[in-house]
């Protein structure tokens, strides 16, 4: 594969994604600002220490200025779930990017249409739902807009293989294939845990035990982030329950913050 990747981003996504992409070569990271360009430093040291040969023969360049990516043929954007970042990083991947340079979003429940526009570039734009953590994951769910060029699609789907993932090709709806069908799944966990009396471990113990799921669903969501979860469920029309957002008010968001249904 002939691209060369730049990511605009430093948090978990973005730098597990930068330790996969070095399959292809060397990788530029784009950071905010100098203390979490260090940040996304050390999480990508960490990272390459766990896949040992398998990060791949190139190295991640971290950079604070975004001119830095001007050369890559592959712009991603991977900064929080929230329209109006995206767009605002968008806009800025749009305006370095080269002629031919694709750029794509890890939205995992905004429309990638919408997006696309705030490029300036939506034949050349697409969605790239990754999952976390990214090393770990094989699945990428594609999403196109309807402007997407044949180029771009047949791009996107190499761009995945090489990298050693598996591209499912998707329809651009509020949550795709797996948030669409995961997350009703989890707030109904919430709901079952504060209607049975239960403790959060023996609700997760059922689903792990009882149909070979890796992670309970509420363990799952203090991964994600509930705040991240309640964003998504309301991007998909199904809103967490009020336990949920009362978690959230309270700053409980999860392994991130130490607290959240578990603490850590």
């Amino acid at each position: 594969m002939d691209e060369r990747i730049a990511i605009a981003g430093s948090g978990a996504i973005a730098c597990g994604l930068a330790a996969v992409a070095t399959r292809a070569g060397d990788v530029r990271l784009l950071a905010r600002s100098s203390e979490s360009a260090a940040r996304a430093g050390g999480t990508i040291a960490r990272h390459a220490e766990k896949l040992g040969d398998a990060m791949g023969p190139g190295a991640v360049h971290v950079t604070t200025d975004a001119g830095d990516l001007a050369d890559a043929t592959v712009l991603v954007e991977a900064v929080a779930e929230d329209l109006a970042a995206k767009a605002r990083v968008l806009g800025t991947l749009g305006r370095v990017a080269g002629p031919g340079a694709l750029i794509a979003t890890t939205t995992s429940s905004l429309s990638v249409g919408a997006l696309g526009v705030s490029t300036g570039a939506p034949e050349r734009f697409f969605g790239l739902h990754v999952f976390n953590p990214v090393p770990r994951m094989e699945l990428v769910e594609l999403a196109f807009g309807p402007q997407a060029s044949p180029s771009t699609r047949e791009r996107a789907v190499a761009l995945c293989e090489a990298l050693g993932k598996t591209p499912v090709v998707v329809p651009d709806t509020p949550g795709f294939v797996v948030n669409r069908l995961l997350f009703p799944y989890l707030f109904s966990a919430v709901a079952l845990l504060h209607e049975s009396g239960m403790s959060a471990a023996d609700v997760d113990r059922c689903m792990t035990l009882g149909t070979g799921h890796p992670m309970g669903p509420l363990a799952l969501l203090d991964f994600i982030g509930l705040d991240i979860a309640a964003a998504i469920g309301s991007e998909i029309g199904h809103p967490a329950p009020p336990a949920l957002r009362t978690l959230v008010a309270e700053g409980a968001l999860g392994r991130k913050s130490g607290r959240g249904f578990y603490d850590y």
